[in-house]
């Protein structure tokens, strides 16, 4: 039987997820980046989260800053309380030690601070410092290995926090067992902030870069949805259902409706009703299977207007539990802080059902639009997983024409359910046409439909079976008709 490692909590969601648990205890770290990158943030919400779950933590600084200037600034960060400044938090200046007599009377200083504060967290602000100070790289080897000795006979995990990018083969990473690297990239004129493992001794993690970002609750990890979501969480129901689309006659084009747990994408121009059709199938949610909007550009009180311009009231359904409104402007947020906070959203409510209208605010939020698709297949994935039926919107560029622009290369593995949207102009009218293109492992009729928006919601009618090419937006009449 495989032994599993104690962990300790780091208390920050996002980072325990890399870290599949956590830190280990006893185990110690590098946490390194540049001045500015979130270092001494993380370790001190690290020790705050951890003396909140019983533990004792010494933070010992070899940098000459003041422990009074550092206290303003983390005054500033929800974590901080300085009732525990102290008491379970001891803050130990060891820079007068290392500039007069070496590391060695640091080393000797800490052992004794552990010791008397029973510290199951140590916390080493200013690696680069002691590194300045060791003569030879074997120095500094002894230095960490002494006190890596020491707090793990404790019971003691160490983070040694340094501004230097310190290489894979340097004396400092092969006497550690995990490294956390933090810095920043411009993407455009947009900084994100990147955090990646460089090494996980013993243990589990989710690789490669990861976007993060510093708030008044302190750092917030992202992990990339495609990583955290490579498998599903769930399975999902065993028995495949139908669910409303919310429209009757659709519901019958699709045979009892779209398959429960299903990818349902609807494709158009902008004005063709994309929304509105979104709008019908929320106003079926009910309390037991609620409903979420989660959209990008309707704020709640236009999207209500909508509603109620269509014959539903979204407000006592929300007074009801039916339905729930998450807006997600589209000049915030990162790509897997959007994905996170949607499934945040359908966990917490229960959600069944969810529009995301539109996809295309994801591909404005990627810093990497290379990424979209393995994104796109985890977020539906994870939705499938937990029996959440989706409907998306994707906006199409051209009004007219018969050229159809994917959100996805891959698009078939993505969605189960295919709608088509599109403008048709037709003795002298314009008219709105939806057509079914797929549904998977189901019976659908394929008939071009005539969509109708009116006060009392949506209706198809069979359209068009007295014109050719369609779907190019300008058809023609067929010949003897």
């Amino acid at each position: 039987m495989v032994e599993q490692l104690k962990r300790l909590v780091s208390g920050i969601d996002g980072l325990d997820a890399l870290l599949k648990g956590g830190l280990i205890a006893g185990a110690s770290y590098i946490v390194q980046g540049p001045p500015g990158s979130g270092k001494t943030i993380l370790a001190n919400q690290l020790a705050f989260n951890h003396v909140g779950q019983g533990g004792r933590v010494l933070v010992a600084t070899l940098l000459s800053e003041s422990h009074e200037r550092l206290f303003q600034y983390l005054s500033t960060l929800s974590f901080f309380d300085p009732n525990r400044v102290g008491n379970q938090i001891q803050f130990v200046s060891a820079f007068d030690t290392l500039e007069r007599e070496g590391l060695d009377p640091v080393v000797k200083l800490l052992r004794g601070e552990i010791s008397r504060h029973q510290a199951t967290l140590l916390i080493v602000d200013g690696l680069l410092t002691a590194r300045s100070r060791a003569d030879t790289p074997l120095d500094t080897k002894k230095f960490i290995a002494d006190l890596q000795g020491h707090a793990a006979f404790s019971g003691c995990t160490v983070l040694f926090l340094t501004s230097s990018r310190l290489d894979d083969g340097s004396p400092e990473h092969t006497m550690v067992d995990g490294v956390i690297e933090l810095g920043e990239v411009l993407v455009g004129s947009r900084s994100v902030r990147r955090i990646q493992l460089r090494k996980t001794r013993g243990s589990g993690a989710l690789s490669g870069l990861h976007d993060c970002e510093i708030t008044e609750d302190g750092l917030q990890v992202y992990p990339r949805l495609e990583s955290l979501y490579s498998h599903p969480s769930g399975s999902g129901s065993d028995e495949q259902g139908r669910v409303s689309s919310g429209i009757k006659v659709l519901d019958e084009l699709l045979g009892g409706g779209l398959p429960g747990a299903s990818v349902t994408l609807v494709m158009g121009p902008s004005g063709i009703g994309k929304t509105s059709l979104g709008v019908s199938f929320l106003a079926a949610a009910t309390p037991e299977a609620p409903g979420l909007h989660f959209g990008f550009y309707e704020t709640p009180h236009r999207l209500r207007l909508k509603a109620s311009a269509l014959g539903h009231d979204f407000a006592e359904m929300e007074r009801h539990g039916a339905l729930h409104i998450g807006w997600q402007p589209t000049t915030e947020g990162g790509l897997d802080e959007v994905g996170a906070r949607l499934l945040s959203q359908v966990q917490a409510h229960g959600i069944r059902r969810v529009l995301i209208d539109s996809l295309g605010a994801f591909t404005r939020l990627a810093s990497n639009p290379a990424r979209l698709n393995e994104f796109f297949r985890a977020l539906t994935g994870e939705l499938r997983a937990r029996d959440v039926s989706v409907m998306a919107t994707w906006e199409m560029r051209d009004i007219f024409g018969s050229e159809i622009n994917a959100p996805a290369p891959d698009l078939s593995s993505i969605v189960d359910n295919l709608l088509l949207m599109r403008f048709v102009e037709l003795e002298s009218e314009l008219k709105r046409l939806l057509s079914i293109l797929k549904v998977r492992d189901s019976y659908y009729d394929p008939a071009l439909l005539e969509l109708i928006i009116s006060a009392h919601g949506i209706d198809l009618q069979k359209a068009f079976t007295q014109a050719t090419a369609v779907l190019s937006g300008t058809p023609s009449p067929v010949p003897g008709a």
